[in-house]
């Protein structure tokens, strides 16, 4: 049995390991957010509670979107790597993960804006009905403005996700702190780096929900307004 690596060289491998997954996880984030958060208003607008409401279209959509969340990662890694070599030249990578990561992340926000939404008061939204406001109005200054915390959480969320994701993109590739942990670390018999990395992600997991849940916090107009 080999000797175990030097910790200043198990810290150096999760370093770069660990700035991998953060650029996976942090651009697939982003890019989720920008996609998910018009189509989770556009699915609360369509429903039966919505501003307005178009029931076949609402289901028809709804369905693509579960359709799509219920596809397990590792599945979606391989049903997209044709797509993702056509769109970045490689299926292998940091940077080629993010496709399949983004398109995974879309719809699991898109639902969970959907439902932050859904939570907003309709006497808040009949209010501002009342006073004439247009829709998009009521969009932006009242459903979004009053489910700020939620949607910040809901960030948190996907985020937490989408680092678990990234983890299990290792199995094939694709870089951090996942292929880390099972190259360098569990096939080559190494603990240190094994452990190492389980113990990187999960401190990166613990510390982007205390984020999210900080901020969701001082967003939260309801605390504000009862403080």
């Amino acid at each position: 049995m080999s000797d175990p690596t030097p910790w200043a060289e198990v810290a150096e491998l999760l370093g770069g390991a660990t700035v991998e997954t953060l650029y996976m996880v942090l651009v697939a984030t982003v890019l989720a957010v920008l996609g998910g958060l018009p189509l989770g208003v556009f699915l609360h607008l369509s429903s039966p509670v919505g501003l307005n409401p178009r029931p076949t279209l609402h289901r028809s959509l709804g369905v693509v979107v579960d359709v799509v969340r219920s596809v397990p990662f590792v599945v979606l890694l391989v049903v997209l790597a044709s797509f993702t070599r056509l769109l970045v030249g490689t299926s292998i990578g940091s940077t080629a993960v993010i496709v399949p990561l983004v398109v995974g992340a879309v719809p699991f926000f898109a639902r969970l804006t959907q439902n932050a939404l859904r939570e907003v008061s309709f006497t808040v939204v009949e209010a501002a009905i009342t006073t004439g406001s247009s829709r998009w109005r009521i969009v932006w200054t009242v459903l979004l403005g009053e489910a700020r915390a939620a949607l910040v959480g809901a960030v948190g969320v996907t985020a937490v996700a989408l680092i678990g994701y990234a983890a299990m993109a290792g199995a094939i590739g694709g870089g951090g702190l996942g292929t880390t942990a099972i190259q360098d670390g569990y096939q080559a018999y190494d603990e240190r780096v094994l452990y190492g990395s389980v113990a990187v992600l999960a401190v990166l997991a613990f510390a982007m929900q205390l984020l999210t849940d900080i901020t969701a916090k001082a967003v939260d107009r309801r605390r504000s307004a009862t403080g």
